[in-house]
């Protein structure tokens, strides 16, 4: 981005001076900007019309007092980059494109998007086909219909590429602070990166949000996102796009590419953000971290006045890896000196009803649990609907006896409701006012803040080891070809990668290598035609004699023939068996255009695709790196010697993992990906048995 273009992407987001551009959308908007309460000067533009909004209309850009900071614009297509060209040379600063038909449509939108870019020069432009930015600060709406949402003077910035998903959001009964909604629409010009980049650096936004269906620019991406991370702005981001009918859909709605969902997975785990799978999920975790803030760590102290409360916070934390830890001993004392005889210390605490809505006693309980220093604390809370408000005084006693407990020790806090709908506007409101994260409903919450408490530790190893900047791969384009096995397998040798002692020999010659290697031996036909070779019979194994590897060659013949003539050779890779490994591992590499290197490792074997147990991680990468991917695997287990069996050589597995990254990365434009499946990994020693290897 040039400086020019920073500098008007600062005034769009704070903007001094409005003007807006077209007929009925522009009246939209200069409604919302009054409603919203913007005092700065509004200038519409309209030839047709007196005035818009109250507002007296100018004729054309070119009347108006001096260059807006911030331009709404609603023209049909060619006008919007015939006033485009107009706004650039006047020195405006920023303008969102509401108009659509451009590269989302492909063909003659995809010219006039080209077209586009040309006339907008250092303009700050969001879109096209976009809603715009609502400024929640500075009291600035650009947006095309009627919006809610509420800010205390901090709040998220939302970032999507759906107009109608972040209108939605505006909309919604959940007490979310925002400090910004920005509807990106194709990122033309503007992309998400760059509103990260704009946005962490205001104090007001605590946390950002995003609605990702693709990304154009990975590596400019990483570098906003580290920034966010390194300025203690968390990123909640929700990928949409992953089945093979939304990806499609990616790709007709806003021109992007959806991309792997597991390609995305590993780039937010490199760089801290979490990755939620639902609108609401966002909306919780963002309420939650804008409001209470992320916990320090998985301690935390639970309350209910319900038996089933309590049980169901226990489930959940379990199934997130979160704690309820026992009171201590001398906290457990003096919860029993002040609870009713009916209610049983533990953590999460059910206080019984004897005590519910008497502040005079809940707080002292609510005070001694805290007093064993945790890092969160909930408390669930389902009110009234309205019409039954008898109890009501009930629940709100006991919020504001948790309320002071919790800042009486400065943990963060929640008051979560079971079910979404049982938290009133008015409760959710004063909460937020006090700091305390009104959550709705007990999954989201908990989830919530096992996320926040995973970034805190993921935030943590990352700026203590920054992890090495991404290196996209070549274009795509480029034709690939598949490598025999056997020199795939001298590839991987002379990158320091154990595999089998071997030797390629004709039919003739192939029992006399094999005696040579020692028996039992492995024989496989080498043709870069046959990457699957035992659906073709172009494979024998544990061959213990010159006569057995004479046979099987005559019965792998007859085999390839019948599958495929045309992939027939004169070539045998024979290689001495190797031994039982502890565990058979999937590792791959392949080259992505977008992402560039990204290491998947599974449960390897036959059964690679049954158990689906695998990770994926994006390149380059540390040793600490691949620690981290071989524990969220199942299979770690087996490697770790698995119920009294022998544990496999996991600092030379680490080795092998690190050289097939090297190898990858220094032979990027050649090599489009490597699959050793299995590699065995053994008590002593790896070993690469199998190789699938595509060059360009």
């Amino acid at each position: 981005m040039t400086a020019k273009r920073r500098a008007n992407l600062e005034r769009l987001l704070r903007p001094r001076h409005v003007a807006v551009i077209g007929g009925r959308d522009a009246e939209v908007v200069a409604t919302e900007c009054a409603r919203i309460g913007f005092s700065g000067p509004f200038w519409p533009v309209n030839p047709k019309r007196p005035r818009i909004g109250g507002h007296r209309c100018y004729a054309a850009v070119d009347d108006l007092p001096e260059a807006p900071d911030a331009v709404f614009l609603a023209v049909p297509r060619d006008a919007a980059i015939a006033t485009l060209a107009k706004l650039d040379a006047m020195g405006a600063g920023g303008v969102v494109c509401y108009t659509a038909g451009f590269g989302e449509t492909g063909g003659e939108g995809a010219e006039a998007e080209a077209r586009l870019i040309s006339a907008a020069g250092d303009l700050a432009l969001v879109g096209p086909n976009c809603y715009g930015i609502i400024n929640y600060i500075d009291r600035v709406a650009l947006w095309p219909f009627a919006h809610g949402g509420t800010c205390p003077g901090y709040g998220a910035a939302i970032i999507t590429q759906s107009g109608m998903l972040s209108s939605d959001f505006t909309i919604s009964q959940r007490s979310v602070p925002f400090a910004y909604m920005v509807s990106a629409g194709n990122q033309t010009i503007l992309r998400i990166e760059d509103f990260i980049t704009a946005l962490c650096q205001r104090d007001e936004v605590r946390v950002l949000g995003l609605h990702i269906e693709g990304l154009k620019d990975v590596a400019a991406f990483e570098r906003a996102a580290l920034l966010a991370l390194e300025l203690g702005k968390p990123i909640v981001a929700l990928k949409t796009g992953t089945s093979r009918l939304g990806s499609s859909l990616t790709v007709s709605h806003t021109g992007s590419l959806s991309g792997a969902a597991e390609l995305y997975d590993a780039l937010f785990d490199r760089l801290g953000i979490i990755s939620v799978s639902s609108p609401a999920q966002l909306l919780e975790t963002v309420k939650l971290l804008a409001v209470a803030g992320a916990p320090r760590g998985k301690r935390i102290a639970g309350f209910t006045c319900s038996g089933g409360g309590a049980t169901m916070l226990a489930d959940r934390a379990e199934r997130l890896a979160l704690a309820f830890p026992e009171p201590t001993a001398a906290v457990g004392e003096r919860l029993r000196q002040i609870l009713p005889a009916t209610a049983t210390v533990s953590n999460p605490l059910d206080y019984t009803t004897p005590i519910w809505g008497i502040p005079e006693k809940t707080r002292p309980v609510f005070d001694a649990l805290l007093t064993d220093r945790y890092d969160a604390a909930v408390i669930v809370q389902d009110y009234p609907a309205a019409g039954l408000d008898e109890s009501k005084s009930y629940y709100r006693n006991d919020t504001i006896a948790f309320v002071a407990a919790t800042k009486s020790v400065a943990v963060p806090a929640a008051v979560c409701s079971t079910l979404p709908e049982n938290l009133d506007g008015e409760t959710r409101q004063f909460l937020v006012e006090t700091g305390v994260a009104p959550m709705q409903g007990i999954g989201e919450c908990m989830t919530a803040i096992a996320q926040g408490a995973w970034h805190q530790q993921r935030r943590a190893e990352i700026l203590a080891h920054r992890p090495p900047s991404l290196c996209p791969g070549p274009k795509e384009g480029r034709v690939l070809r598949l490598l025999d096995e056997a020199s795939a397998k001298s590839r991987l040798a002379a990158a320091g990668i154990h595999v089998p002692l071997g030797e390629v020999a004709t039919a003739v010659e192939a029992p006399k290598v094999a005696a040579r290697i020692g028996f039992p031996v492995a024989v496989k036909m080498v043709s870069a035609k046959l990457p699957h070779k035992t659906e073709a019979g172009a494979v024998a194994l544990g061959l213990a004699t010159a006569e057995a590897v004479a046979a099987a060659i005559e019965q792998m013949v007859i085999s390839v023939e019948r599958y495929d003539r045309s992939v027939l050779t004169d070539a045998f890779l024979v290689e001495r068996m190797a031994p039982p490994p502890v565990a058979e591992l999937m590792v791959s590499v392949r080259i992505d255009p977008q992402f560039g290197p990204a290491m998947t490792l599974a449960s390897g074997g036959i059964l690679v695709e049954l158990l689906a147990d695998a990770t994926t991680l994006l390149l380059p990468a540390t040793r600490a790196d691949f620690e981290r991917a071989l524990a969220r695997l199942r299979l770690d287990r087996l490697i770790g010697g698995y119920r009294g069996r022998p544990a496999g050589d996991r600092q030379t597995l680490l080795d092998t993992l690190e050289a097939l990254a090297a190898l990858a990365l220094n032979e990027s434009e050649t090599i489009a990906e490597i699959e050793l499946n299995p590699l065995f990994v053994g008590s002593t020693g790896t070993l690469a048995v199998d190789v699938l290897m595509h060059v360009r």
